[in-house]
């Protein structure tokens, strides 16, 4: 159950309260694909750095290392040990990312392994089976992600698929919650907009799944090629048509700039790889904008990655200790610059909570900006 708490405009700040404890929104998930943070990052670390979800894929984890496996293990919270709440994506993007490995039909989508090559079939049954042998707290609806850019023709028959999908996933995930051997017999479901740059196809598709009263919707589709203009308009011409007392999460997305300014067109949940991404290749996240710690200028700067963070990492190491572990490619670096980012996404997303707590998001929101662009100068 969701329940609203406040408003700033069209900004919320709410609670989702689920199986798992409740997360607290906006909220950014961290990326766990294969049921691990990239960077040799633990459970542990995620209870030190503030996060509250944790999010796994389901294509990835169905390859390897099966969720036959996750299930017959107590599914992926014991597996991982994590007590925490839990979504999976639905294994639909990284299908539909398989250019020349698949092909999509009525019925669900036919492709080739990316690690061994075996035909492999998926539709939305598949992906709810798999999904609840990973006893998420939350499911993802399997959907189409067309491509960028696309025909309004292909949008509109690729988007109404996807509805159709979506009530096969409603009716399977209903079965399976019904089920003895279910771990989690309450898991949620998540429907995902599309419709590409469409806001036309967009706005149609959003009032039709709000029909279905859903656990809370998804705007899938963009961060894939679009500018970050075409990305916002998109948001402020959709999210008005997705139910306000439901979580709105905005997949894939992003930039710390592109996390405020859709928490200000009314986003709660967020999710992307590149915290750990940048922080695996030394870039890493300050108040006044990113870092490449491989820069020579940090050879003998004994400072902390930034003086004003909070994480166990810039408590304890330099930004000259972290550059030479980069050089000397020792692991830790990845380690200690993946820990860094995902704090300073966990933590702005708490700071974001706090304004809009006390009315003060549009002013947080315009400081946090003008910071961000302080070591671009």
């Amino acid at each position: 159950m969701y329940k609203l708490l406040k408003t700033e405009g069209r900004a919320k700040l709410g609670e989702l309260h689920t199986v798992h404890g409740v997360i607290k929104t906006p909220v950014f998930m961290n990326v766990g694909t294969i049921a691990a943070i990239k960077g040799a990052v633990s459970t542990e670390d995620l209870q030190q750095i503030k996060t509250q979800v944790e999010l796994s894929n389901t294509y990835h984890l169905h390859l390897r290392p099966g969720d036959k496996v996750v299930k017959k293990l107590g599914g992926l919270h014991k597996f991982m040990v994590w007590d925490k709440p839990i979504l999976t994506d639905s294994g639909g993007f990284q299908v539909f990312s398989l250019t020349g490995l698949r092909k999509i039909k009525e019925e669900g989508v036919y492709f080739n392994s990316h690690i061994d090559g075996r035909k492999i079939f998926m539709g939305p049954e598949e992906s709810m089976q798999i999904q609840s042998n990973l006893a998420s707290t939350i499911a993802m609806a399997f959907d189409e992600c067309p491509p960028y850019p696309a025909s309004r023709e292909y949008m509109k028959s690729s988007v109404d698929r996807t509805t159709r999908w979506l009530e096969r996933c409603i009716k399977e995930l209903n079965r399976l919650n019904s089920l003895e051997d279910t771990i989690n017999k309450n898991q949620m479901l998540f429907g995902i907009n599309q419709g590409g740059v469409y806001e036309d196809i967009r706005i149609e598709h959003a009032k039709r799944i709000s029909e279905f009263d859903l656990n809370g919707y998804a705007i899938g589709g963009l961060a894939v090629g679009e500018s970050h203009q075409e990305m916002y308009r998109i948001l402020e011409e959709v999210v008005p048509y997705l139910p306000q007392n439901k979580p709105t999460y905005l997949m894939g997305v992003g930039t710390p700039e592109n996390i405020l300014e859709a928490v200000e067109r009314g986003v709660d949940f967020f999710d992307c790889v590149l915290p750990a991404r940048n922080g695996r290749h030394a870039n890493v996240y300050t108040n006044k904008g990113k870092l490449n710690l491989n820069n020579a200028r940090y050879e003998l700067d004994d400072r902390p990655i930034a003086e004003d963070c909070g994480c166990p990492v810039c408590k304890t190491y330099s930004r000259a200790y972290i550059r030479h572990l980069f050089k000397a490619k020792e692991m830790l670096a990845m380690r200690l610059c993946v820990l860094h980012n995902l704090y300073f996404y966990n933590n702005m997303m708490e700071e974001i909570r706090d304004a809009l707590e006390k009315g003060e998001f549009k002013v947080y929101k315009q400081r946090r900006l003008e910071g961000f662009k302080e070591n671009n100068k």
